[in-house]
């Protein structure tokens, strides 16, 4: 087949000078990352269209003045680093390689150690919201070790960056970045001295901040919602939002239903991710296996859980009841509700 000419070139040589025109690392311009787009410390363009509306709108509903804006914002440089982390994000990897990250026998001994050093709160946590004491446990453990990682990354240049610079994701970070400066302003913090994660993420319940505003709660005594150095506030904060999304006090997270998907409708929950729903009866029939009554009938999802080449390729399939449905309401990756879950069990052990 003869090869048609482009723009008076052969088609062969018109193919070579592309190629030879890519970039070095050799994604076409329009496939480039974020983080490929900038400098790292590079000043921030406050003159841009956005970053104009962004100021109308915190003015227009009297929340700062004009002056404020321009002090608070007139240094804001652009973390590259953001941008290269938020494109390889750990919830991508396999689950043998993500669980071991989080679940370790230091861990798992530190866990248990908080869950009798916090009793009386967590016992009033169960009473009053309705929350596992291990899975509050499990989820402080995941999200800052305790409050002994809560991130170093300053949390107005994260969101900032990801505004600016995260094309995919830059109004889910503009409303970020408004729920930050409310709340430091409702709050009396900081907002230049805050650390917290590479998404925006801060305190030691790892709440972004329209999370922080709507689920976070005192639980000291006093009214200031304290993520940061607050115990009781913390994992009240943590058992609030699993409250708000109907969590159900002791009821069942999940069932192993085998090595292998048997039937059509099995598979296609699996296939449409955390919002393929399905009956439980339907699971029971396709599987082969008896399993508990979720909480009102409610239906279920079906995760598959990449095991180690080690132990055999493939996958271990779980149905997923309402409660950890309610886990990737915080997280939306089915591989942290797993962690989170296995975590709390191996908590509970004796």
């Amino acid at each position: 087949m003869k090869m048609k000419s482009v723009s008076g070139l052969p088609a062969f040589l018109f193919l070579l000078l592309f190629f030879l025109l890519l970039p070095p690392n050799g994604r076409a311009e329009n496939k480039l990352l974020a983080a490929d787009r900038v400098k790292d410390g590079q000043y921030i363009d406050l003159t841009q269209e956005k970053y104009t509306l962004l100021f109308q709108d915190l003015i227009r509903d009297g929340s700062f003045s004009r002056p404020e804006l321009e002090l608070l914002f007139k240094d804001v440089r652009i973390k590259r680093r953001v941008l290269v982390l938020m494109d390889t994000q750990w919830e991508a990897k396999p689950y043998y390689e993500y669980r071991p990250r989080f679940i370790t026998r230091s861990v798992i001994r530190k866990a248990k150690k908080k869950l009798k050093e916090h009793k009386v709160i967590l016992d009033r946590i169960e009473k009053e919201l309705g929350v596992n004491r291990e899975i509050v446990i499990a989820i402080w453990g995941i999200e800052s070790r305790f409050g002994k990682n809560s991130g170093g990354f300053n949390v107005f240049r994260t969101l900032n960056t990801l505004f600016d610079a995260y094309p995919r994701r830059s109004d889910f970070f503009r409303q970020q970045l408004i729920a930050f400066l409310l709340l430091c302003k409702e709050n009396g913090y900081d907002p230049l001295s805050i650390k917290g994660s590479y998404a925006g993420a801060f305190g030691q319940t790892q709440f972004i901040p329209t999370s922080f505003r709507e689920y976070a709660v005192s639980f000291d005594g006093d009214t200031r919602r304290d993520v940061f150095g607050s115990t009781p506030d913390i994992l009240a904060s943590i058992a609030n939002y699993l409250h708000r999304f109907h969590w159900t006090l002791d009821a069942p997270l999940y069932v192993d239903i085998g090595r292998e998907l048997k039937g059509p409708e099995v598979r296609k929950a699996n296939r449409l991710g955390r919002k393929g729903l399905v009956d439980y009866l339907t699971v029971q029939k396709e599987q082969s296996i008896v399993l508990p009554v979720p909480p009102e009938r409610l239906p279920l999802t079906i995760v598959g859980l990449e095991i180690s080449p080690r132990k055999g390729r493939g996958k271990r399939y779980i149905a997923g009841y309402p409660n950890f449905q309610t886990i990737t309401e915080w997280n939306h990756s089915n591989r942290y509700a797993m962690a989170v879950t296995e975590l709390a069990e191996a908590i509970g052990m004796n």
